[in-house]
C-alpha cells in the first residue's frame, strides 16, 4: 500500500482522525458522544486504561457550543492530593512556602471552556467539596483567599474506577456524582470491538510507516491478524498501537507476518535447554508405552484428580513437543496451533519444569 500524504518542499502531511472504527459497539458510543455533546451539562465517562478517554473528551468538546473555547485537561492521578487543589482552583501569592506570585488555576483558564478531569476517582474528599460548590454555584477561592471567583466551565470527566461503589463506601461523594453523571459514557473495549482491530492495526501502521519515512505502509498477514484478534487486549487502544508500531518498524518484507504482544520475552532464556534432560527422565510423568510393557502415559494421568491431570497434560504436549522442533519454540506453536505469544504464555506456567 502506498502512504497517502502531501509534500510541500521537504514535508510530508499525513493526518488520520485518532477514532477509528466500524463495529456497532464503536458506532453506537460515537452516536452517543454526538447526541451529548450539543447539551451543555457535566458527562462522565467510564472506560478501561487505552480506551480512548481523552478522545472522547476532547471530541465532546469539540461538537458543543464551546468548541471556540479552551479545552483544559487535567490528570488527577498524576498530582499528590496536596497539588490537586492548587492546580485547579490556582493560589495567591504568599498562600505557603514557595507561592511566589499568583497562580492561576485549571478552572480559571477553562472559562467558558471544558475542563477534562481524567482519573477524577483519585481526587480527595476536601476537593470533590470544592468542585461540587463549581458545579452548582460556578465559584470558588483561590487557595490563600477568601474572594470568589466566577467562572462558566463544563466538566467533562473520566476513570477507569467503578464511582459507584466508591461513592457506597464513602471514598467519593454521592453528591458530586449524582451532579457529573449527567450522562454516562461507556467506552467499549477493544475485546468488544473485533471488527475494529484490522482498520486501527491499518491506521497505525500507516502513522508509524510515515513517521519512519517509508513510501509504502506494511500489510498485515492473516496470521498475523487471527493473533491480533485472539489477544484479550487489557492494555485496549494504547497496548494495540505499541504492538503495531513495533511490528511495522520490525518488519522487512513489506508486510507484518506476526506480531509480539510484549517486548519482554527474552530470546536467550535457556531454561529448556537446561531442562531437556528431565523430560527425558519422566520426572513427573512416564514417557510413553514401552515394548516390554510399562505403563502409558494416558493411563497415568487418567488416576489423577481432574486439574492435576489438565496441568500434567499440557506440560507433557509443551515439552514433548518442544524436544521434536529441537527446542524452536515457534516452530512448537506452529505445530500445536498456538501463535508464539500464546505459546509463550502457557510455557511461562512450567519454566521451572521445562
Amino acid at each position: 500500500m502506498v502512504l497517502s500524504g502531501q509534500n510541500q518542499g521537504s514535508s510530508k502531511h499525513f493526518s488520520i482522525p485518532e477514532a477509528q472504527g466500524q463495529s456497532e459497539a464503536f458506532l453506537d458510543f460515537q452516536d452517543q458522544i454526538s447526541n451529548v455533546a450539543p447539551v451543555d451539562r457535566p458527562v462522565l465517562i467510564l472506560g478501561e486504561r487505552g480506551t480512548g478517554k481523552e478522545l472522547a473528551a476532547s471530541k465532546i468538546h469539540f461538537l458543543s457550543k464551546r468548541w471556540q473555547k479552551p479545552l483544559v485537561t487535567l490528570n488527577c492521578s498524576a498530582l499528590t492530593p496536596s497539588l490537586i487543589g492548587t492546580e485547579l482552583f490556582g493560589y495567591e501569592k504568599g498562600a505557603f512556602t514557595g507561592a511566589g506570585s499568583r497562580q492561576v488555576g485549571r478552572f480559571e483558564k477553562a472559562s467558558e471552556g471544558t475542563l477534562f478531569l481524567d482519573e477524577i476517582g483519585t481526587i480527595p474528599m476536601e476537593v470533590q467539596e470544592k468542585i461540587l460548590r463549581v458545579v452548582e454555584y460556578g465559584s470558588f477561592e483561590r487557595v490563600g483567599s477568601s474572594e470568589s471567583i466566577h467562572v462558566d466551565v463544563r466538566i467533562v470527566a473520566a476513570t477507569n474506577a467503578d464511582l459507584s461503589l466508591m461513592a457506597q463506601s464513602g471514598e467519593f461523594k454521592q453528591d458530586l456524582l449524582d451532579r457529573l453523571s449527567f450522562e454516562v459514557i461507556y467506552v467499549p473495549p477493544l475485546r468488544e470491538r473485533k471488527g475494529d482491530i484490522l482498520v486501527l492495526a491499518n491506521h497505525f501502521a500507516a502513522r508509524m510507516a510515515f513517521e519512519l519515512g517509508w513510501d509504502e505502509i506494511p500489510g498485515i498477514s492473516s496470521q498475523a491478524l487471527k493473533s491480533l484478534e485472539a489477544y484479550p487486549w487489557p492494555g485496549n487502544i494504547r497496548e494495540l498501537k505499541n504492538v503495531i508500531e513495533r511490528a511495522v518498524y520490525k518488519t522487512s518484507s513489506g508486510k507484518i507476518k506476526e506480531v509480539s504482544f510484549s517486548p519482554f520475552n527474552n530470546p536467550y532464556e535457556n531454561i529448556l535447554e537446561n531442562r531437556a534432560a528431565e523430560v527425558h527422565t519422566g520426572s513427573l510423568i512416564p514417557e510413553e508405552s514401552k515394548a516390554d510393557g510399562s505403563i502409558g502415559i494416558m493411563d497415568e494421568i487418567l488416576k489423577k484428580p481432574f486439574k492435576q491431570a489438565i496441568g500434567e497434560l499440557e506440560w507433557y504436549l509443551l515439552s514433548r513437543t518442544l524436544k521434536e522442533c529441537q527446542f524452536n519454540q515457534k516452530k512448537a506453536a506452529g505445530r500445536l496451533g498456538l501463535s508464539y505469544d500464546q505459546f509463550r504464555g502457557i510455557k511461562k506456567k512450567y519454566n521451572d519444569r521445562i
